[in-house]
């Protein structure tokens, strides 16, 4: 995964998460239960590291807003 940004973090409230999971579906699982609780800048997307095994995920928080706002 790329390095986290200054930019990504730059007030209280802002979070970003990398998510390893065996599978696409259990990472967009887990994705969306953040998104039912939090702002939730979501992806529809994995990457996959070669040579590792299971996908990864980054999406990033706002914490300060309730969800779907």
């Amino acid at each position: 995964m790329d390095p986290i940004d200054e930019v990504h973090l730059k007030e209280p409230g802002l979070v970003v998460i990398d998510v390893a999971a065996a599978d696409d579906s259990t990472v967009l699982a887990f994705q969306q239960m953040l998104a039912a609780q939090w702002a939730t800048a979501t992806s529809d997307r994995t990457t996959r590291d070669a040579g590792q095994p299971g996908v990864r995920l980054r999406c990033y928080l706002d914490m300060r807003q309730e969800p779907g706002t």
